[in-house]
């Protein structure tokens, strides 16, 4: 019945491309992406909530805290079941594989992460691990606009602005906040479109937020209703605020590579690293039952009138009314996330960083307030710093102000906090991006010259494959022939460049026509002239696995029109800088969205 609905679908689809303008037809496509990836949020959230009040209603009855421990092992060991036995062996997990798809995939997402990302993401994090749900929310959303795009035979320009317009909705939708949805879209995955293409991405954002609310439970979405008028009397405060969640996200940062660095290291089959991972995140959970899960429902709660309700059903339940106890199991559970989420995500589980770093946020947010006001030097409205400590994480390890400044101004429902909001999220940027080059999902990918950064001539140098402008059919010369040689070679050649190489076809040097200008209408020179005396060593060679990104970098500093290339050590080709060139302005052509 489902399948025959969807071809039906299709069909009205099709016919409306077939009368519908390029331009009309993307803004429908908008539409469409926006509403499945919405609903994927609410598949995902609804699971993910339905879980957690299970787990905590049978914890109220029976007082064992342990049952929230036992959950998330047996997610993460039924995430691994399901990429072995469901999805074949493996799983892309993170936002920067869509970087990576958009920057070497042409923008084509396999079909399977449709629902790979849906799966396995509920198991994970809707049984209780410390991980988020909105990078497979944005995987599924991508995934959706990529295969849209495909069915209907879009340009590479117009599927990679589908896949911004699932991902916009499928922020928009998972917050109630279309600006953020746009803005993340923008600002941490396309980061080079134009303003034209900002249309069809809020209709999706647009679109993926309304379908949200009108179907999903508010409940379910983190969204806060009590603040405190800003006062500007805070604004030093506030700096500091910023200073400290920009080391708080190098922290977590750093510590998240080392853990993931640690599993990827461990030689043990994926059940018994997923038993081992599991088995640690279990330990920490029943200290620290906050962090089980997204653990937004403890984010509402600092922000509360009544924080103390973090310690009912804990170890520590009889310091419900102590505020220095507080305090202190606040902070512990602030260090200790990185590594909660580091193993659910090392250890086999799938899920993101973006719900740990607001997590993050609003714990750095509450101990930074609540300490000031413990020891008396002033009086700093807690809530507010709670909601401004997420911004400030969320700038810092994202490496995207914007989206933070205006993810919490939408999700507290005004923009009272406007102005501490861009202090506390522009000084963390500053800080995180002082010690760390990329976000965090990007820092990988960018080290293998794999992902789009903020600049422009790197983003389109990583498409481009070396490869592919190597020209391997240039004549070469030996060391031992005289000019005479040469001198045939270019009257019967376009060839201005010859690279000299041996019997064993290793290159010794080479020879540019403007060496032999002087001397080449000199009979006597040309006959009695070997062509090493006059060859030269290159100021830069280039391999074939060399980036694009290198070559050009060559090119600058060795002043030259054409560099020789070598494979495994022997002479392969020359690298023309005009060739080159052409690649560019051709790629950049094709990749501006507009």
């Amino acid at each position: 019945m489902f399948k025959k609905y969807l071809s039906k679908l299709e069909i009205v689809i099709a016919f409306a491309q077939s009368i519908l303008t390029p331009k009309q037809f993307i803004f429908l496509s908008a539409v469409l992406v926006g509403i499945s990836s919405a609903f994927a949020v609410i598949v995902l959230k609804s699971f993910a909530h339905w879980v957690f009040s299970f787990a905590t209603y049978i914890n109220g009855i029976l007082k064992l805290s342990f049952i929230n421990s036992i959950l998330p092992i047996i997610g993460i060991l039924l995430t691994i079941f399901v990429v072995k036995k469901v999805l074949g062996g493996t799983i892309e997990k993170g936002t920067s594989q869509i970087l990576y798809t958009v920057a070497k995939k042409a923008s084509i997402i396999p079909k399977k992460q449709m629902y790979a990302q849906i799966i396995t993401s509920s198991l994970t994090v809707g049984l209780g691990g410390s991980a988020g749900l909105e990078s497979p929310i944005v995987i599924t959303g991508a995934a959706f606009g990529s295969n849209y795009a495909q069915r209907y035979k879009l340009s590479y320009k117009d599927r990679t602005l589908l896949i911004g317009c699932g991902v916009a909705a499928g922020v928009a939708a998972a917050f109630n906040a279309p600006i953020a949805g746009v803005l993340f879209a923008i600002e941490v995955l396309l980061v080079d479109v134009s303003i034209s293409a900002f249309t069809p991405i809020m209709i999706a954002a647009a679109t993926g937020a309304l379908v949200s609310v009108i179907v999903l439970d508010e409940s379910i979405l983190l969204s806060f209703k009590q603040q405190q008028t800003f006062d500007f009397h805070n604004i030093p405060f506030y700096i500091l605020l910023g200073i400290f969640t920009g080391f708080i996200s190098v922290y977590y940062s750093r510590n998240f590579a080392r853990v993931e660095h640690f599993f990827g290291r461990l030689k043990l089959s994926p059940y018994k690293k997923a038993l081992f991972g599991s088995s640690i995140l279990a330990i920490i959970i029943f200290v620290f039952p906050t962090l089980f899960g997204e653990g937004y429902e403890s984010i509402k709660t600092l922000s509360e009138s009544d924080p103390g309700q973090l310690l009912e059903n804990t170890l520590f339940s009889g310091f419900r009314n102590n505020s220095w106890a507080l305090l202190i199991f606040v902070g512990l559970t602030m260090m200790l996330k990185v590594f909660a989420t580091g193993i659910t995500l090392g250890c086999g589980g799938n899920g993101g960083n973006f719900a740990p770093s607001l997590f993050l946020g609003s714990y750095v947010g509450f101990f930074f307030s609540k300490f000031l006001n413990l020891t008396g030097l002033t009086k700093l409205p807690i809530s507010n710093f709670t909601m401004v400590g997420m911004a400030g994480i969320l700038s810092g390890l994202f490496h995207a102000p914007l989206t933070a400044i205006f993810l919490i101004a939408e999700i507290t429902g005004g923009y009272n906090l406007m102005i501490p909001l861009m202090i506390v999220a522009s000084i963390s940027f500053a800080i995180s991006k002082r010690f760390e080059k990329h976000s965090m999902d990007v820092k990988s990918l960018a080290a293998k010259g794999h992902a789009f950064t903020s600049n422009k001539d790197s983003n389109i140098l990583t498409t481009l494959d070396t490869n592919s402008i190597i020209q391997t059919d240039y004549l070469t010369v030996s060391p031992d022939e005289n000019l005479e040689r040469l001198v045939d070679l270019i009257s019967h050649s376009n060839q201005v460049i010859f690279a000299v190489v041996d019997k064993d076809k290793k290159m010794v040097g080479i020879v540019h026509f403007n060496t032999i200008r002087e001397i080449i209408f000199n009979h006597y020179r040309v006959k009695y002239t070997l062509i090493k005396e006059i060859m030269i060593q290159p100021i830069e060679i280039i391999t074939p696995n060399d980036s694009m990104e290198i070559v050009m970098n060559k090119f600058e500093n060795a002043k030259v029109v054409f560099l020789p290339v070598l494979k495994d050590g022997k002479y392969y080709g020359f690298i023309s800088k005009s060739v080159a060139l052409e690649a560019y302005r051709t790629k950049l052509k094709s990749m501006t969205i507009e």
